[in-house]
């Protein structure tokens, strides 16, 4: 299965003169090629677009097909007749990263190249809160394996695993609190690099949706806010193009009824007991822990249960008063409907626009638009595998000295 994904890390502008020019220039040159999205790009346009020199350019050039992280494709965009340029393109050989995920009903892993192409998805069953938690760290570590042996068989190697967690991460490796799963301080990090001999770093997984939903958008998806709905509801802000970091992303404990029913986080009237996945089908009396909610909400919607039209509806007001709260403080023109909503955006996105247009004070001459996230469910995934190949695609210079004899 191949997936393209498209957006690259930050560039560095201009090249330097001093020491640590050699690296620099590299890592100049490299990201020019990471970011020409619609066709290769030649020799001479990377000696344009960086200020390099030919000689330069050229002799970056060779040390990154010896590499093997570009190869030679042709021919390179030209607006002129003559001799086609030879085009410069990403390997889709090479280091690769890893994603975990654990998302509702199902674990799943995801390997992506350097170019952002899945490369490999996998999933299995997974029970949530009945499992404890060593035991799916476990199952996950044997995905990983898997997913590192399918990638070598594709002339891959993993340079990095992340895994997305519901809820908040502290230094990378410890889950704090996920209230959906009955996790508190589990050290997910320490534990999976343990059983899988190598690094494994730990991200909240709305977060880590977001960066996915970020790199698979369009150009022109530049400031926006994914919701993400699978075992907890969480929320990403994209600003300028880039994620705004600090968030902490936990919208699902943002109060929306001063009245309503306790949460699992000890506050009450949150938006998880509204919104929430199983919540929803709670509340139309249909919860099947062995069916993933997203699905078994879309099956009762197609069979005309007027309980779970009446969910959907209530959860749609929920979302649109949190999202609401939410945009009064940042300024941006898309809400992107992602995991689980992503398949149920068609019930959610009128009632969602409905309250951001009575309660957005800046709605009435700066339209939002919310529509489903493109990435739906494996987001968070891809952004984990995402997030691990990043350390390549924004300084080759490690994997460079790796390779060199």
């Amino acid at each position: 299965m191949t997936r393209p994904v498209h957006r690259v890390a930050p560039t560095t502008d201009t090249a330097i003169r001093q020491d640590g020019l050699r690296a620099h220039n590299l890592i100049l040159t490299f990201q020019q090629i990471v970011g020409a999205r619609q066709a290769p790009i030649s020799r001479s346009e990377l000696a344009t677009g960086t200020g390099l020199t030919r000689p330069t350019i050229s002799r970056i050039v060779d040390e990154l097909l010896a590499a093997g992280l570009i190869v030679e494709a042709g021919p390179a965009r030209s607006g002129s007749s003559g001799r086609p340029r030879v085009g410069l393109s990403l390997a889709r050989t090479g280091p690769a990263g890893l994603g975990l995920d654990l998302r509702a009903g199902a674990l799943s892993a995801c390997v992506v190249d350097l170019a952002g192409a899945v490369r490999h998805l996998d999933f299995a069953a997974h029970a949530g809160r009945e499992v404890p938690p060593g035991e799916t760290l476990a199952s996950l570590a044997a995905m990983a394996g898997k997913a590192v042996r399918a990638a070598a068989a594709d002339g891959l190697t993993v340079v990095g695993t992340t895994f997305a967690a519901p809820g908040p991460v502290q230094d990378d490796s410890l889950v704090r609190f996920a209230p959906a799963l009955g996790w508190r301080d589990v050290d997910a990090g320490a534990t999976l690099s343990a059983l899988t001999g190598s690094t494994v770093v730990v991200g909240n997984d709305a977060a880590l949706a977001t960066l996915g939903e970020l790199y698979a958008g369009s150009a022109e998806l530049r400031d926006f806010v994914c919701v993400s709905g699978e075992f907890d509801i969480g929320a990403g802000v994209v600003l300028a193009g880039g994620p705004l970091h600090g968030s902490r992303g936990h919208l699902g404990h943002v109060m929306v009824d001063g009245d309503g029913p306790p949460c699992a986080c000890g506050a009450t009237g949150c938006l998880q007991g509204y919104a929430g996945l199983r919540e929803i089908l709670a509340a139309a009396g249909a919860d099947d822990p062995a069916v993933a909610p997203a699905v078994a909400i879309d099956a009762l919607v197609s069979a005309g249960s007027p309980a779970i039209l009446a969910a959907l509806d209530r959860a749609a007001t929920a979302l649109g008063v949190a999202v609401s709260a939410l945009l009064n403080l940042v300024e941006v023109d898309t809400v992107l409907l992602g995991g689980g909503y992503s398949l149920l955006a068609s019930w959610l996105i009128e009632g969602v626009e409905r309250e951001i247009s009575q309660r957005v004070l800046s709605a009435r001459w700066s339209p939002v638009q919310v529509r489903p996230a493109p990435l739906g469910p494996d987001a968070a995934v891809i952004g984990a595998a995402l997030n691990s190949i990043d350390q390549v695609r924004r300084d080759p210079n490690r994997w460079l000295a790796h390779t060199r004899p």
